[in-house]
């Protein structure tokens, strides 16, 4: 129940960052690379941080009699997947935030990157046996995912208050989560062979045993980073405003 709690935590610091990344999104402003990086801020922490380490946090609440092992190669390009989808989403929606079609357009395209990336890092999930799916579960895990990147996105540009964004990564952290649950709750694990508790092994492969130190240190890693550098820009923009208004105090007299 722990790690069920912390992958819910993580999801809503990666919202919240995602939130107020994106609030800072100035498409057509003079400064190109603060807009690039806010962009990148914003995948880091949506992608990175609230679906994929959430994704792998949750996985680690999964208790099973089965040895597990994860791909090396999947689990990283479903994380290079979930960060470049939600940068893309992000930066489709600021060129243009009050038109619905682009909202619509960039909710699905963020949607289906959720679900990529979910359903890629149980891809690479190595166990002695095979899944065995309930459709039904995985087509109402793929329309979560669609409905919360939709509100994420629309969230994302019609907040501004701060009481109102941490509400709103509280909800969207909810979202991400029952789309995980749900398509976590659509697979069986059939075991195949008498050794069950035998751990996959391999260059390429990550034991689940060191799994918990790889994700949670990329996850505290990337949330410290975004976190300091978001305090720095909002410290440097608060003393651009501040030297705005006195000289313009300075003007009047």
């Amino acid at each position: 129940m722990d790690l069920v709690v912390l992958s819910y935590v993580i999801s809503v610091i990666g919202a919240f960052i995602a939130l107020f990344s994106a609030g800072r999104l100035r498409p057509n402003g003079k400064n190109r690379q603060a807009y690039l990086f806010s962009v990148a801020s914003a995948g880091v922490a949506l992608g990175g941080i609230g679906v994929w380490s959430m994704h792998f946090i949750a996985m680690l609440a999964l208790r099973m009699d089965v040895g597990l092992g994860y791909s090396v190669w999947e689990t990283l390009i479903s994380l290079v997947a979930a960060i470049a989808i939600s940068g893309f989403a992000f930066h489709f929606v600021a060129l243009n935030p009050t038109s619905l079609p682009r909202l619509l357009i960039a909710g699905a395209t963020l949607g289906l990157g959720a679900v990529v990336m979910h359903y890629l890092g149980m891809y690479g999930m190595r166990f002695a046996g095979h899944f065995q799916w309930d459709y039904a579960r995985v087509g109402i895990s793929v329309l979560i995912a669609l409905v919360a990147a939709t509100a994420a996105l629309w969230l994302a540009f019609n907040t501004r208050a701060l009481s109102t964004r941490v509400t709103a990564a509280f909800v969207m952290a909810i979202a991400v989560c029952a789309m995980h649950y749900t398509g976590m709750s659509a697979a069986e694990f059939i075991c195949t062979t008498d050794n069950r508790r035998a751990i996959p092994t391999g260059f390429d492969i990550v034991s689940v045993l060191d799994l918990p130190m790889m994700v949670i240190t990329l996850a505290v890693g990337m949330s410290v980073a975004l976190l300091v550098d978001l305090a720095f820009v909002s410290f440097q923009d608060n003393s651009a405003m501040r030297n705005r208004r006195e000289f313009a105090a300075s003007q009047h007299h």
